[in-house]
């Protein structure tokens, strides 16, 4: 049966649905977070903000749609978060705005209400920005209202809308340049075109479990040891609050936000500001938070806010999901790397790095995961990077699947091999042939020695293995034990014969604390006169330490 009119049961189903929907697809968005500063993760921006909500409305079957959607959007003002969520509490905002009055709405009543949805987008952000969710959001509303002669029913619209939602999220590469370097479409319209997935699912009369929506926008987990007492900030805080404006400080009826607005903009960046009613809500970047909220606290008082050191925002640098889009930078050489920890993937990718396939020991990727990143490196030549030994066959395997670029295998079985070769690697060169030569010859030379915990007793070359020890080894081959860890990497260290290296670069895992780490690296410093001894803050798992000699 085809559906002529929505009602406020149907909308609320259509809330619920596109927040599952985004539930399910959010490290997909979250991946496309390219910028220099991603402001926080947009798919658990956007989802925060869209349940947020989808449960202002849970139950309520009683009230009308104009009911229904005024008090969603209150809701997902409330649950903001983000510049992308605001935009979106403001789409939803502006859709509430048009359906005032309405207890349901024919294809005409809708459409005049998804153009409100536009324009709010539009005047919540001061310096409006194409290529953005609002360029997908527009284009995609335009086409879908431009046919509503023709459309006889909701399900029609909404396979227009997503149509043209889906080809305007393709075309934002084309109309933002940082997209289109960094090989990606834009976050939030990725965002938007899952949320408007799963609307058109419920008007199809898919049902979503309750359960699937529940619980949506768990908190990030944030490494406060990447800013220490000596880092210096560089990024700014991300600064969001709900402001409600009092008649004891202004005149609330004839407050001009425009000024406030003004004001955000000449002291901040990324601003996104908009009022509704007696509450103004603001997203903006800034180095100094504190004097905006002296500012603003002349006006009223905060209902909310948010401060964030943005320099401790997570930002992935794999990129695995069907959103990201050939670059049109075409090159000669191309590398993919296997890594895992957040320190040894941006180590890699600042040496030179195209692609970083999560993985390493227990995690050995599949070949398709090779194939997907041949594709997107985009070369004559890749050059593979397994570093672990049981990864190289399936490096080899993903090889011979992949007959668009030369896919050249180097053999790297460990970490401490692919640093060294990336670090030497002269793109310059004309052969392929020369390079991956080059290439091999120098991990021949490059000693790795690694440093973890031990799972179950064992003996092996003469030493006796405890479980929860440290041990020390190099390849398969065990050298020390030692219940402590700090012990344990100066002993390997020392069966390594680290004085015979210029350098020796030590990684430090995830759990490894920094004291801990300044404590050995001043103890290896110490047992050698002619070694330089670089630290890297590696955050990789399973290995403790890894010590690479060359």
């Amino acid at each position: 049966m085809s559906i002529l009119k929505i009602d406020s049961v149907l909308y609320s189903k259509m809330l619920a649905s596109g927040a599952s929907t985004l539930n399910a697809n959010k490290k997909i968005v979250n991946d496309l977070n390219v910028f220099p500063i991603p402001d926080g993760d947009t798919g658990d921006n956007m989802l925060m903000t869209v349940s947020s909500g989808s449960s202002a409305v849970s139950g309520e079957s009683d009230l009308s749609l104009s009911e229904i959607a005024k008090r969603a959007a209150d809701g997902m003002l409330l649950g903001a978060r983000g510049n992308s969520g605001v935009i979106l509490s403001r789409i939803f905002a502006g859709i509430a705005k048009g359906l005032n009055g309405v207890n349901e709405a024919d294809l005409s009543a809708f459409g005049y209400a998804m153009k409100c949805g536009v324009e709010e987008s539009y005047h919540a952000v001061p310096k409006p920005v194409e290529g953005t969710v609002l360029t997908v959001f527009k284009d995609s509303v335009n086409f879908a209202n431009s046919k509503i002669e023709e459309t006889e029913s909701f399900e029609q619209y909404f396979d227009n809308l997503l149509y043209e939602m889906e080809a305007a999220l393709e075309r934002t590469p084309d109309q933002l340049d940082v997209l289109k370097e960094a090989g990606v479409v834009d976050s939030g319209g990725a965002g938007l075109v899952y949320i408007t997935k799963g609307m058109k699912d419920a008007v199809n009369g898919i049902e979503v479990a309750k359960d699937e929506v529940e619980g949506a926008g768990p908190s990030k987990k944030i490494n406060i040891d990447s800013f220490t007492e000596d880092s210096v900030m560089e990024d700014g805080y991300c600064t969001e609050f709900l402001l409600r404006l009092t008649n004891s400080k202004v005149d609330v009826k004839n407050f001009d936000e425009n000024e406030l607005f003004d004001y955000l903009n000449k002291v901040g960046e990324s601003v996104v500001a908009f009022r509704d009613g007696s509450m103004i809500k603001v997203h903006v970047h800034t180095f100094e938070p504190g004097k905006i909220l002296d500012h603003c606290q002349q006006y009223g008082e905060f209902l909310t806010l948010k401060i964030e050191n943005m320099m401790l925002q997570h930002h992935e640098t794999v990129i695995a999901d069907n959103y990201h889009i050939k670059t049109e930078h075409h090159k000669k050489y191309g590398v993919v790397v296997v890594a895992s920890g957040g320190g040894v993937v941006d180590t890699f990718k600042d040496l030179g790095a195209d692609i970083v396939i999560e993985g390493g020991q227990t995690m050995n990727p599949p070949a398709s995961a090779f194939i997907d990143a041949f594709k997107k490196v985009d070369a004559d030549t890749i050059f593979v990077f397994p570093n672990n030994s049981n990864i190289v066959l399936t490096a080899k395997q993903a090889a011979q699947l992949y007959d668009k670029a030369d896919i050249r295998i180097i053999n790297s079985k460990t970490i401490g091999h692919c640093f060294v070769a990336l670090s030497v690697f002269d793109s310059s060169m004309d052969s392929a042939d020369e390079i991956e030569e080059s290439l091999n010859e120098i991990t021949s030379h490059v000693v790795t020695g690694m440093v973890s915990r031990a799972i179950r007793d064992t003996q092996s070359g003469g030493v006796d293995v405890k479980a929860g020890d440290y041990i020390g080894f190099e390849d398969d081959t065990i050298l020390c034990d030692n219940p402590d860890r700090e012990k344990a990497l100066v002993e390997l260290a020392e069966k390594l014969e680290i004085g015979n290296y210029d350098v020796a670069l030590v990684m430090r895992g995830c759990d490894v604390p920094e004291d801990e780490a300044v404590k050995v690296n001043d103890i290896l410093s110490s047992m050698v006169s002619l070694t330089e001894i670089i630290p890297i803050d590696g955050k990789q798992p399973i290995y403790d330490y890894i010590i690479v000699l060359e």
